[in-house]
């Protein structure tokens, strides 16, 4: 299921946070997220220090980031990594479809994925896949501004 949905995937969408906890946790080694495909960061703040080619920063906001990963994925799946990123796309009409894996596990902290909607969001369920490690659900979206 993880490999199929890396092979569709043409650009990834991260926010500065991600980058930056992935980045502190270790690096990204030579790659981003899912290798070498592209990585745009939304980012009021370019990083300082040079990182691998993969990564773009874009201080215009998630829906440039989103135009300009489109462009680059072309035919190929844009993937949004991280909640404040989701939070800020969702309401724009940014997002086709959410495919979320759930894990039997409770943390207890981080950034809510959906903590900061303005509003009710209609999804259509079209696929639920039971793992031993989690359970994966796919929604389309139905009702977000366009």
């Amino acid at each position: 299921m993880l490999q199929s949905a890396i092979e569709k995937a043409g650009a990834v969408v991260m926010g500065r946070r991600s980058f930056e906890k992935n980045e502190g946790d270790g690096g990204w080694g030579d790659g981003g997220p899912l290798g070498d495909i592209p990585c745009f960061v939304v980012t009021h703040e370019p990083p300082t220090r040079s990182y691998p080619p993969v990564f773009t920063s874009v201080a215009d906001g998630v829906a440039a980031a989103i135009d300009l990963a489109q462009q680059e994925a072309g035919d190929k799946d844009v993937h949004l990594f991280g909640a404040t990123v989701m939070q800020q796309a969702l309401p724009l009409g940014l997002v086709d479809e959410l495919h979320l894996h759930v894990m039997p596990l409770l943390i207890g902290g981080g950034t809510r994925l959906f903590g900061a909607l303005p509003s009710a969001i209609a999804l259509e369920r079209t696929g639920a896949t039971i793992t031993p490690l989690a359970t994966h659900l796919d929604y389309r979206v139905l009702n977000a501004a366009r």
